[in-house]
């Protein structure tokens, strides 16, 4: 027989803490629909009356099948539960829970609250009945209560234990400064099981130590039977408990597996990958490519003798299949690689040869001359599969670049302001037509050339119409003037949303870039079919 374990996301509260994070009002409604297709259990919305956004959230029903909760402080000491406007706010709002945050630690209570502790006590209960004679469902976060229960265990359970006699229905036990580690927390919440059920327990662990998940599979061991945490770790300083790595682990290690259900489906774990990024997208960060599960790192294999026991079954080398939280399995081609990576990428883009070929000793031989003076295919993989289609034979002469030429001229214009125009022209041949040229000016030089470049193809120019360029990295391979640089830009056919990313090398940075905008191109004209 298995338990219920419930997940309550706090992105849209404490995730929104987080250094560079700005939500607006659509896009909270946006992720707040994406955690309950997921299958969260529990959405924290904010803190209704602490800003406009929040306020708004909570004006209105959001039509989202979640808990959906507001956030806010227990009533002030000195004031009574019908006198104070921070509670009237959240007990005004379009919620269907109310978690009230409460001090814990006795020290918090008479330096931060400067109050008595039995004060503390009945701001604790006169919040929770207000907000249950409302109809809401209360959850208390007992905010420092490891670091309290540290100073003054009697007085951490006393809130705790309020709280619960209340009729909270959840007590959230907080590890709010990080810093408390895997061993305490069991011991910890096995002392707090005593005085309050486990399953009216949760947890909320900070990161501050990096083992936050760590912490809260700890508290599940221990009893608790809610996990609080955020989209890709968010929160302030170092993040909360990342429920991108909780779900999976708790979904696929049989230890918890066998124990607990949770309410994400089997499909929600699959799109674990596709939330991750798309939230990134929408902070317009790029993704952390060593993150556990969803990771575009988490299932690379670059070294040549995994690559080889992968090939044959990649249980070797995978501790869950990547499939399962909707990431992918790759083989990286670099210098450090062998045949077994060369071929189980060629396979993955569907070139199917012989693993005795000649042909794959020279592709790997010129793989290393060129990563020796400063390509990276691991990162540019489209790069790769047009150098080894090329060797193969398999790229058709789309396009030849007769010329190009990229002007910057700094110049006062008619306004009297100092501008940098940069104005670029292409000369390009297709097939025996005419030759084209090109003019188009841009940001700066990059920018210039690949406008120029894709105006006009001719005959391609409908494959590329869904084409654009979404990143751009340069990096310094030595130093000096006269330093090599590598080039990687990464391009997105819209039409299909699919991206890809290509590389270039030279003393010139203009040139670097070139190559890499012409294997974008024409690596969008392969993946379209376009004729030779």
């Amino acid at each position: 027989m298995t338990e219920r374990l419930y997940l309550f996301d706090t992105t849209l509260r404490d995730g929104a803490q987080t250094n560079g994070v700005d939500f607006t009002l659509a896009d909270k409604l946006v992720i707040a629909r994406m955690l309950a297709e997921l299958g969260i259990d529990y959405i924290e919305g904010g803190y209704p009356g602490a800003n406009p956004t929040d306020t708004e959230l909570f004006a209105q029903d959001r039509g989202v099948k979640a808990t959906f909760t507001a956030f806010g402080m227990t009533r002030r000491p000195g004031r009574s539960a019908s006198n104070d406007p921070g509670l009237a706010m959240l007990l005004d709002a379009h919620a269907d829970a109310i978690c009230f945050v409460a001090k814990s630690w006795d020290y918090h209570v008479r330096v931060a609250l400067e109050t008595t502790l039995e004060e503390n006590l009945a701001s604790i209960r006169d919040s929770v009945q207000a907000a249950l004679g409302r109809g809401r469902e209360v959850l208390v976060d007992c905010e420092h209560f490891f670091d309290g229960y540290k100073a003054n265990p009697d007085y951490a359970l006393a809130c705790a234990e309020t709280a619960f006699k209340e009729g909270a229905r959840w007590v959230v036990l907080c590890d709010t400064n990080g810093g408390t580690l895997p061993h305490e927390i069991e011991r910890i919440v096995g002392e707090v099981t005593k005085k309050v059920p486990g399953e009216r327990l949760g947890i909320h662990a900070h990161n501050d130590t990096e083992q936050a998940v760590a912490n809260s599979l700890a508290a599940v061991r221990a009893g608790v039977r809610q996990i609080q945490g955020t989209l890709n770790g968010l929160g302030e300083r170092c993040g909360n408990a990342n429920l991108m790595s909780l779900i999976p682990t708790l979904k696929l290690k049989r230890e918890y597996s066998d124990r607990f259900d949770v309410g994400v489906s089997d499909a929600g774990l699959a799109s674990l990958t596709r939330v991750s990024r798309r939230l990134d997208e929408m902070l317009n960060r790029a993704p952390d490519r060593h993150a556990p599960y969803v990771g575009p790192s988490a299932f690379v294999t670059k070294a040549g003798i995994h690559a080889s026991a992968i090939l044959k079954d990649p249980a070797t080398y995978e501790h869950v299949r990547p499939e399962t939280v909707g990431n992918r399995r790759d083989v990286l081609v670099s210098d450090q690689g062998g045949r077994s990576n060369v071929l189980a990428e060629l396979a993955r883009v569907g070139l199917v040869i012989d693993k005795d070929d000649p042909r794959i000793g020279s592709l790997l031989d010129v793989v290393k001359e060129r990563e020796a003076i400063g390509y990276a295919y691991e990162s540019a993989p489209a790069s790769f599969e047009l150098l080894a289609r090329r060797m193969l034979g398999t790229v058709p002469d789309y396009v030849e670049v007769l010329k190009f030429d990229v002007n910057v001229e700094h110049r006062i214009n008619a306004l009297g302001k100092r501008v940098t125009a940069t104005v670029a022209v292409v000369k390009v041949k297709v097939g025996d037509d005419e030759p084209l040229i090109s003019a188009a000016e841009g940001i700066g030089p990059v920018h210039a050339l690949d406008l120029a470049l894709r105006k006009d193809l001719g005959r391609y120019q409908d494959y590329i119409r869904s084409l654009s360029l979404t990143d751009y990295r340069v990096r310094i391979l030595n130093g000096g003037t006269e330093a090599v640089t590598r080039v990687l830009i990464e391009s997105t056919d819209a039409d299909t949303g699919d991206t890809w990313t290509t590389v270039g090398v030279s003393p010139n940075i203009i040139d670097a870039s070139f190559q890499a905008l012409m294997d974008s191109i024409v690596y969008k004209l392969i993946r379209s079919g376009a004729p030779g």
